[in-house]
């Protein structure tokens, strides 16, 4: 266990050491950073390796094998009744407590809390039993997926104006470290007993389902509350004189962190409890390595959200102020561009998402490849917003051309690359995102004097949106490949059977 935790950590190591020299270097160069925000975020890079590399560890050996066991059963149940019932408890309870949820629920104050959070995590049920049917009766992705965004639309274009880039950066948020692990591996347990050549492909598309459900919750509420406006409360920068003022700042906030995690984490082991109690699935040793993982979780995402949220946000906001309040404005682009493609790589989900693809498709899409892909897709959204950013273009003109270039590539790419896809789009909007990219665009759009509900929040929904292309490109590719290299194999083999019977 050791060895494997080490592999994590250096792991981990390998995805956050380029963001980390990224910030070193415009600290040193564009925009020189006060001693103590650097050395905040330096303690925050820190912890965020060491998580990272607890929780991906904890995760392997807890929330998948969990997931996967909870999915198999439920595909063996007789009536479909109590599996979809399971399904909407389950989205409801593993959202309510995903603590992103929380951070977008102070953003959107004209709509009470509660009300919020239990829509959003109503609409996560909702469509976890949509995925369940799909599965089921072997519902094609691509169809659900286009009608479900002709909706969406047409409900953004009735809500106001300031909800449109709350509610798709909610459809990220709300799959978060948490959500993510587990909702991917009850899909693949659903699938597992099916023994058509669709159930690899039927596998994924649940976090993609999932991911639409918040969007619509926020939007409807939007319709329905008619609020004004949306409104946004700044985060405070903390000044810190010394390393250890930094050091006491993580100190006293692990705590708040530790009882977050604990509350995400908490509905998760009841359902565990209930349902090793119901079906005595586990042996005693699996029961000890799952309990062990689950501790691995905690300890990881602790850690690793107290780092990005204590040391990386006021960086971020930090950066994207004062390279907007520069003469060269312009320069937030190319650096937002930078940023990108090298932030995915520290979300922890995606590390999950990007073993389970390459296990699931038999080694057809590699870690390597998804790991490129995501980076080039984020890389191309964050240029997008912050050229949003720079103009005040609305993100409708981004969004409705994205995804309908999306849902057409449903129809020309392997359907296993449509569920990656959009999967991957929920998996990389995580809390990297939430706590430094947005946190950039905040304090750039501030320092412009720009409308941040309309102009700097939809940054988290450009990020879940060019992954869609990518990785369907990357899909389209290789089948292109593949047909190429099966028509060269088959002009070989005339040839030989031609030149075999020349010489008959």
């Amino acid at each position: 266990m050791n060895s494997k935790l080490k592999e994590k950590i250096f792991e981990s190591l390998a995805s956050v050491l380029p963001l980390t020299a990224i910030v070193l270097l415009l600290s040193i160069t564009l925009m020189p950073l006060a001693s103590g925000a650097l050395v905040l975020f330096l303690f925050g890079a820190l912890l965020l390796i060491v998580g990272m590399g607890f929780f991906t560890l904890g995760a392997d050996m807890s929330m998948m094998p969990m997931g996967e066991g909870i999915g198999v059963e439920m595909s063996r149940a007789k009536n479909i009744g109590g599996p979809l019932a399971v399904c909407f408890i389950l989205g409801m309870l593993i959202t309510i407590a995903e603590p992103d949820l929380q951070v977008l629920a102070e953003q959107v104050p004209a709509i009470p809390n509660k009300i919020l959070i239990f829509a959003v995590a109503g609409g996560v049920g909702l469509f976890l039993m949509v995925s369940q049917l799909r599965i089921l009766f072997h519902i094609p992705l691509a169809k659900l997926l286009v009608g479900l965004y002709i909706v969406v639309f047409a409900l953004a274009f009735l809500a106001p104006a300031d909800f449109v880039p709350v509610s798709f950066d909610s459809g990220g948020v709300t799959t978060g470290p948490v959500t993510v692990p587990f909702i991917m591996a009850l899909g693949i347990g659903m699938a597992t007993l099916r023994s058509d050549r669709n159930s690899r492909e039927d596998s994924f598309g649940l976090i993609a389902l999932c991911s639409v459900g918040p969007i619509l919750a926020v939007l409807l509420l939007g319709v329905f509350y008619k609020p004004d406006n949306a409104l946004y409360t700044p985060t405070e920068v903390p000044l810190v004189g010394t390393t250890k003022d930094a050091a006491l700042m993580f100190f006293h906030a692990i705590p708040e962190y530790l009882h977050e995690v604990a509350m995400a984490l908490v509905p998760i082991v009841l359902v565990f409890v209930a349902f090793q109690f119901w079906f005595r699935r586990y042996k005693r040793h699996q029961l000890g390595k799952i309990a062990i993982g689950f501790l691995f979780s905690y300890i990881g995402l602790s850690l690793f959200l107290c780092g990005v949220n204590v040391g990386f946000m006021p960086v971020g906001q930090l950066i994207g102020s004062g390279i907007a309040k520069s003469s060269y404005a312009w320069m937030l682009i190319p650096i937002g561009m930078v940023i990108g493609y090298f932030i995915v790589a520290a979300e922890p989900a995606v590390h999950v998402l990007t073993k389970q693809v390459e296990e699931i498709s038999n080694g057809l899409v590699t870690q390597k490849m998804m790991q490129n892909a995501l980076s080039i897709g984020v890389c191309v959204s964050v240029g997008i917003a912050m050229l949003r950013i720079l103009t005040g273009i609305s993100i409708l003109w981004f969004l409705i051309p994205g995804y309908a270039v999306a849902v057409v590539l449903t129809f020309f790419v392997p359907h296993i690359f449509t569920g990656i896809a959009f999967d991957s789009g929920g998996v990389a909007s995580g809390p990297m995102t939430a706590t430094f990219l947005l946190p950039f665009a905040m304090g750039a759009c501030e320092a412009l004097g720009g409308n941040i509900m309309t102009d700097a929040f939809g940054i988290v929904a450009m990020v879940a949106m060019t992954p869609l292309i990518t990785i369907q490109g990357m899909g389209f590719l290789t089948q292109m490949k593949e047909k190429a290299t099966q028509r060269f194999i088959q002009v070989q083999l005339d040839q030989l059977e031609d030149d075999i019977l020349y010489f008959d």
